[in-house]
C-alpha cells in the first residue's frame, strides 16, 4: 500500500474520530489508518471547555484523549489539514494543501459548527463562540480581568458558559427568546430551576426577548433585544451548532445538513461511514434515526464505525445521553431526544429533583439533579420502552 494509501482514512479529530480509529484497531483491523484534522493537533477533550477549563480549573494540558504516543504505538497517522473534496469512485480524499489520500473506508467525523444569528452585527470580531480550543483562547484574550459579557443562548452551553464566567468573575448577563432557560427543550418546570440557578450565581437573566442587533459603540458591543439593550466588550453566541456534511452534499439526501447512516454507521455511499454529530444514525432500540450532539454518543457511535471498517458486526441501540455542569451543579440526561407529550416533575428536599419525559404512553427520558438512581433506572425504562405512569 503506498505511503498515501490507508485503509481507513478518518475525517476529523474529535471524539468520534478517535473513536473509530481506536475502535477499528481493537477490532482486529491492520490496514494503515489516517486521522485527518483540521486543528492541528491531538484529539482532546471539549466539554471542559465551557466547564472546568474557562472557570481556570483545569490546565490545557489536561485536554487530550491520547498521548501523542499512542499514534506510533497503534500505526495511526494524524495528518494535520482539511478536507475539501471526497471522490466516492475514486475513493480519495483531498485536503486544502493539495495533498490526496486514498481510501478503503472513510469515516466522516468532521462533527458541527456553531451557528450565528442572523442579525446586524452578529459576525464583529468580538462575537465569540466557544467550540474548540482556538476558541477559547480567542475569547480569553478578549476578557480583561472584570469585563463584562454577554451571552447569547440559554441551552446547556449557554448556561454552562454564562455560569463559569461569573465565576471568573465577570459581571454576565445571559439574553435567550425562551421563557427560561432549555425551557423549549425540558420544560418550563425544569427551566425554572435553571434560572434559580443562574440567578444564585450572579448572572443577570433577560428571557422571553429575541436579539435584535448587536452595535459596536466606543469600543464596546450594544446588544439591543426588545426594549433592553446591553453593553459588553465581549458577546459569546451560543445558539446552536449546523453539522458538517457539506463534503458528501450532492452525493446524497441529508437530513438537516447530518449523513443519514444505519446503525452500524454506514452511509448509502460506497466505503462511507459517519458518526457523532455530523450522522443521523439510526437506533436499534429506538427504531428510527435519531440526531444527537453528545460527546459520550460521539464516542460510541464512532467505536461502531471503527467496528464495522474492520469488518465485525455491530450497531447503535444505547439510549443518548449526557452531563452538563451549571457552576457547582451537575445535570444528568437521557433520552431519545426527539419530542415528548407529557413531563413529570418530582422536586426533592434540598434542591434534588428529577423530570421524566413520556411520549405516546412510553417513558422516552429522564433528567436529574441529584437523583442518580433515578436517572440510572430511567435509562433502563427508556430502553424497555416502560409505559408511562
Amino acid at each position: 500500500m503506498s505511503g498515501d494509501a490507508f485503509r481507513l482514512v478518518v475525517i476529523g479529530g474529535g471524539p468520534a474520530g478517535l473513536a473509530a480509529a481506536r475502535s477499528y484497531r481493537e477490532s482486529g483491523g491492520d490496514g494503515a489508518v489516517a486521522i485527518i484534522t483540521d486543528e492541528h493537533r491531538m484529539p482532546y477533550n471539549r466539554p471542559p471547555l465551557s466547564k472546568d477549563l474557562l472557570r481556570g480549573e483545569m490546565a490545557e494540558d489536561e485536554l487530550p484523549l491520547e498521548d501523542e504516543s499512542w499514534l506510533a504505538e497503534n500505526r495511526v497517522s494524524l495528518v494535520g489539514g482539511r478536507a475539501v473534496d471526497l471522490d466516492v469512485d475514486g475513493r480519495r480524499v483531498a485536503l486544502s494543501g493539495g495533498r490526496s489520500l486514498g481510501y478503503e473506508n472513510c469515516v466522516l467525523a468532521t462533527g458541527a459548527e456553531p451557528t450565528r444569528l442572523s442579525i446586524p452585527g452578529s459576525d464583529d470580531p468580538a462575537v465569540r463562540v466557544l467550540r474548540s480550543l482556538d476558541h477559547l483562547r480567542e475569547l480569553e484574550r478578549r476578557l480583561t480581568p472584570g469585563a463584562e459579557a454577554v451571552v447569547i443562548g440559554s441551552g446547556f452551553i449557554g448556561c454552562e458558559i454564562a455560569a463559569s464566567l461569573r465565576r471568573r468573575g465577570h459581571p454576565v448577563a445571559l439574553i435567550s427568546d425562551e421563557r427560561a432557560p432549555n425551557c423549549r427543550r425540558l420544560g418550563e418546570a425544569v427551566g425554572r430551576e435553571l434560572a434559580g440557578w443562574l440567578r444564585a450565581e450572579g448572572v443577570r437573566l433577560l428571557l422571553d426577548v429575541p436579539v435584535d442587533a448587536i452595535e459596536r459603540r466606543d469600543h464596546r458591543l450594544h446588544v439591543r433585544a426588545g426594549s433592553e439593550q446591553v453593553a459588553a466588550p465581549v458577546v459569546v453566541m451560543a445558539t446552536g451548532v449546523a453539522p458538517r456534511g457539506e463534503l458528501v452534499a450532492g452525493r446524497l439526501r441529508l437530513e438537516g445538513g447530518a449523513v443519514p447512516v444505519d446503525s452500524a454507521m454506514r452511509s448509502e455511499l460506497p466505503g462511507v461511514l459517519a458518526a457523532g454529530d455530523v450522522s443521523m444514525a439510526f437506533n436499534d432500540a429506538a427504531g428510527r434515526r435519531l440526531r444527537v450532539e453528545h460527546w459520550g454518543d460521539a464516542l460510541g457511535q464512532g467505536a461502531i464505525a471503527g467496528q464495522t471498517a474492520a469488518g465485525q458486526v455491530a450497531a447503535w441501540r444505547e439510549v443518548p445521553g449526557f452531563w452538563s455542569t451549571i457552576g457547582a451543579r451537575t445535570l444528568k440526561y437521557a433520552a431519545w431526544g426527539d419530542g415528548y407529550d407529557e413531563v413529570r416533575f418530582e422536586p426533592v428536599d434540598g434542591g434534588a429533583f428529577t423530570a421524566w419525559y413520556g411520549r405516546d404512553g412510553r417513558v422516552v427520558g429522564v433528567l436529574a439533579h441529584d437523583c442518580d438512581d433515578n436517572y440510572e433506572r430511567g435509562r433502563e425504562l427508556i430502553s424497555e420502552w416502560a409505559p408511562w405512569r
